[in-house]
């Protein structure tokens, strides 16, 4: 039974912009005498984020939801897997990450709507954005990548140890981009990973959710939409999503869609936004070399064909060397160590179709 509404926070931001990193930290800070949930979308298929957010504390409750936009859901999915989550873990907090691709004002929606109103207390929702990133018109000229600023009631300028001696530079700009979608009245937050979270984000995180959502579900702080794209640019070809939301959505569906093949593997692709993934789940007695796969991705991230069109490569895996999970975003590459995991998950997304086909061949033979 739900005593008091539940503190949440919608963490939201483009593709590789340090999400997960971020609810790792948040999750550091938990009370010993608490519970946190974190609910996980992503674009690709698989589900790679769960593993990297792994934890030994039953205090935390990780449910993931792979395939789509949680957000884009007519509502009913995304109840379902919300519900399911509150009734498993009851939490004291909970977290949401949509995907990097999705719309949070329709996520924002359905925890707004009456019958959520004695069960989720909505807190700041976050919006991470690297600041680099302001000058890319795949970013800046993208729709979600506005909506995701204009629903947010703090912004987080996220791995600004990266910045250099750009750094003030850089926070100007993305405060000049804030005023030219009217939202100046938004506080950023400068913050690394490798840095202890501020307190002043603490304090954010707590605070009641400011920014209200018209009629048509765009934030209302005196926004001008019209003179923004409501299209992506033609990088981003727009599709509609293929969705299979009601078969994941259900309480261990996630589970039972993985039908390994007589080699031991599942093989799963999407595409929407403009975008195409495809992932790949290995069967947990398989065991990777850990130097091939280093060089797989690297030659993946560097080749002609797929290197251009490389928008993320994200993996957990059982390798020679231990438990690894690897990031790859704008050439940017980074690997840690993990305690555990029930299996090897590797993911691509794209800006174009590849040869998955060619892909694959190279990434099983990396296997010892």
């Amino acid at each position: 039974m739900i005593i008091k509404a539940i503190p949440t926070n919608i963490i939201t931001g483009f593709l590789g912009v340090g999400k997960t990193s971020l609810i790792k930290q948040l999750l550091a800070t938990k009370p010993a005498d608490e519970i946190w949930a974190v609910l996980v979308n992503e674009f690709g298929e698989v589900g790679i984020d769960a593993g990297l957010l792994n934890s030994s504390d039953n205090g935390i409750q990780i449910r993931e939801v792979a395939g789509g936009c949680m957000c884009c859901a007519a509502g009913v999915p995304t109840q379902v897997a919300i519900n399911q989550l509150i009734a498993k873990a009851k939490p004291d907090r909970l977290l949401i990450e949509p995907t990097g691709l999705g719309h949070p004002n329709e996520i924002i929606k359905v925890l707004s709507a009456p019958h959520y109103q004695n069960v989720i207390s909505l807190r700041s929702t976050l919006c991470l954005v690297d600041a680099r990133k302001i000058h890319d018109p795949r970013y800046r000229e993208h729709a979600n990548f506005i909506q995701q600023l204009q629903v947010a009631d703090v912004i987080i300028a996220t791995k600004s140890d990266l910045y250099d001696a750009e750094n003030t530079k850089l926070l100007y700009e993305l405060q000049t981009y804030l005023s030219h979608i009217e939202r100046t009245d938004i506080p950023v937050v400068s913050h690394s990973n490798q840095q202890p979270l501020p307190s002043d984000l603490l304090d954010y995180l707590n605070q009641p959710r400011r920014v209200s959502l018209n009629i048509n579900g765009h934030a209302s702080a005196g926004l001008k939409l019209g003179s923004l794209p409501t299209t992506a640019p033609s990088l981003f070809r727009a599709g509609g999503f293929r969705l299979s939301e009601l078969s994941l959505f259900a309480e261990g569906a996630i589970e039972a869609a993985l039908d390994f093949d007589d080699r031991g593997i599942v093989r799963k692709q999407n595409q929407g936004e403009g975008c195409f993934s495809c992932g790949w789940v290995f069967e947990p007695s398989q065991e990777f070399d850990f130097d091939k796969l280093m060089d797989f991705i690297q030659r993946q991230a560097q080749s002609s064909n797929v290197g251009q069109v490389l928008l993320r490569l994200k993996a957990v895996m059982i390798t020679t060397d231990g438990i690894a999970g690897f990031n790859w975003i704008d050439h940017e590459f980074t690997v840690v160590e993990l305690d555990d995991t029930l299996d090897s998950r590797l993911e691509m997304i794209t800006m174009d179709d590849v040869n998955w086909n060619e892909i694959e061949l190279q990434l099983i033979a990396c296997l010892s």
